[in-house]
């Protein structure tokens, strides 16, 4: 997934990023305009992005003036970030470091952050449900966790649509919302199965947004030599992201929660 600040990618990253723009200049308001906490200067959040991988969220947010502590195990995708990060000319905004969210507080701090990204993660750990309990204890007392995972639905219709209809009705079937053994993502969760994780982490759930609702399933030639289709299509996944009808049939699914 490229930068959500470029236009082509933002069929995939719009939703998300407007929701997230909008949440970090709340939860801005709600710190206040005094002093910082420590050596932080007013207006400046503490993000952490567990899993951000080579910083598709960290650096646009980093770009925003907050800084960002990125969490991830592999290597590479933290040589990424951190050259992502010069680039954009945040390098002194942006910290990289190896760990995961099962060991998370071998590398971040406990209770540190106003705001926790928890992007494509619970789709990959052995324990969601740990996970999220993780996330949660990493914020601060009112700070808001943005949770992205795997939409069921949405895998299920796509391979319908593909003819793959066996496969289909074996995602809808599975515990664990794969349609066989050739299903490269390990997890994928209904919008009832997320929220319910997340308030039994201890957190009140608040927007929930369908994906990826379109995106996937309109041919990008359409996309790429309509004139103004990018634009159309854009926001028309703005206005089904919050209807629970397209919810339930979307790519991704994203959450705000925050912390009692």
């Amino acid at each position: 997934m490229s930068d959500p600040l470029r236009p082509r990618a933002s069929l995939r990253t719009a939703v998300v990023w407007e929701v997230l723009k909008d949440a970090l200049d709340r939860r801005v308001k709600a710190v206040g305009q005094g002093p910082g906490e420590g050596d932080r200067a007013p207006g400046v959040l503490d993000v952490l992005d567990t899993g951000g991988g080579s910083g598709n969220f960290a650096v646009p947010v980093a770009r925003l003036g907050h800084r960002v502590t990125v969490v991830d195990p592999s290597p590479n995708a933290l040589f990424a970030l951190e050259r992502r990060a010069a680039e954009a000319g945040v390098a002194d905004r942006v910290r990289g470091v190896q760990g995961d969210a099962a060991d998370l507080f071998e590398v971040a701090e406990r209770g540190g952050y106003d705001v926790v990204l928890c992007h494509g993660v619970l789709e990959y750990v052995d324990d969601p449900a740990e996970g999220l309990r993780n996330a949660a204890a990493a914020l601060r007392p009112s700070g808001t966790l943005s949770v992205l995972a795997a939409g069921l639905g949405g895998a299920v219709l796509a391979r319908a649509l593909a003819g793959h209809f066996t496969e289909a009705r074996q995602a809808l079937a599975d515990p664990a919302g794969r349609w066989g053994a050739g299903d490269p993502m390990p997890r994928r969760f209904t919008p009832e199965q997320l929220t319910g994780l997340i308030a039994a982490a201890g957190l009140e759930v608040g927007a929930v947004h369908g994906v990826r609702v379109f995106a996937d399933l309109v041919p990008g030639v359409l996309v790429d030599t309509e004139p103004d289709a990018l634009d159309a299509l854009l926001q028309l996944e703005a206005a089904a992201a919050e209807l629970p009808a397209f919810q339930s049939v979307a790519t991704q699914l994203h959450v705000l929660a925050e912390r009692n």
